[in-house]
């Protein structure tokens, strides 16, 4: 009886440089993708996107789908993030770089690329800065990748002077930002932080052609303006009447009275009360509110 055979393996470094040299390459290839805004042409190969994945099998019709039209048309994904989603399916392997990873991380999430996407958030973790932590922020809210979503939390909050002024923290969406703006281990000033969410209303504002004050109504309700000193409090006054951001109204008793959410309380904040351990943000106990059922600090109205 004939002994059972043997699997035995070549080298894998010619086999993936031979394959390397298809990605992009219009010999021997059967479709043609035009990528990106710069409508760039990008050449593959059916039968190989179509066994590695079920994403390129589905939009090729090589199963019981009519024929794919010629070219196929990829306009939302960046030409260099595709070129490195080709490399990994034709080699198994991808070259990745921080200016562009998080574009490959959303190809390979909306691709179904798992493996793919683990690779790219191993990358991320490792590149993290100031400067990308909001950017992947925003990108793990989008996809719902809690581990990613977490560690740029943390990133932020031991970086927080730092990263509210980069660009992208302007950037960000409100349910991005209000898992910033909830977080009790944001070692910036409070001042500071209603600063950087005006800065962020006004670039939402500009950009969605809106008032800046119903821009910043999903975030602004989770500032703690009861940390903000007097001089604080009148400088936001102040700023309030030329550009609404918080809601407010005026009553004839001498204090400001701050809404929250759908409830209103006549003559106090109302919002949560919370104390300072250094430049953290640290809450206290209710018995401070002054009982169960106060729900805000009174605060005198700044002269």
């Amino acid at each position: 009886m004939e002994s059972p055979g043997l699997v035995v393996h070549g080298q894998a470094a010619p086999f993936s440089t031979a394959l390397r040299s298809l990605v992009n390459n219009p010999q021997f290839s059967d479709v043609c993708f035009v990528v990106g805004q710069e409508r760039q042409e990008v050449f593959a190969h059916q039968c190989l996107l179509a066994c590695r994945c079920n994403f390129f099998q589905r939009l090729l019709g090589t199963e019981s789908g009519p024929e794919v039209p010629r070219p196929v048309v990829l306009s939302t994904v960046p030409v260099e993030a595709f070129l490195a989603v080709l490399e990994f399916l034709y080699t198994n392997s991808v070259k990745l770089y921080r200016h562009s990873v998080l574009e490959v991380l959303t190809a390979a999430v909306e691709y179904g690329l798992e493996e793919l996407r683990e690779l790219c958030l191993e990358f991320v973790e490792k590149v993290l800065d100031v400067e990308l932590a909001c950017e992947a922020l925003q990108v793990a809210v989008t996809f719902g990748l809690g581990p990613l979503r977490e560690r740029c939390i943390a990133f932020i909050e031991a970086n927080s002077q730092e990263a509210l002024r980069t660009h992208s923290f302007l950037e960000l969406s409100a349910a991005a930002l209000l898992p910033l703006l909830q977080s009790d281990k944001l070692c910036v000033d409070e001042a500071e932080l209603v600063r950087a969410a005006r800065s962020w209303a006004r670039v939402g504002a500009a950009v969605l052609e809106r008032p800046v004050a119903e821009v910043a109504a999903p975030v602004v309700r989770e500032l703690r303006l009861a940390l903000l000193a007097p001089a604080e409090l009148s400088a936001l006054e102040e700023q309030n009447r030329g550009e609404p951001l918080i809601p407010v109204r005026t009553r004839g008793t001498g204090v400001r009275c701050w809404q929250r959410g759908g409830g209103e309380l006549e003559g106090v904040i109302w919002l949560r009360v919370f104390g300072k351990t250094g430049a953290a943000r640290n809450a206290v106990t209710p018995s401070l509110l002054g009982g169960a059922n106060c729900g805000g600090v009174e605060v005198p109205r700044p002269a």
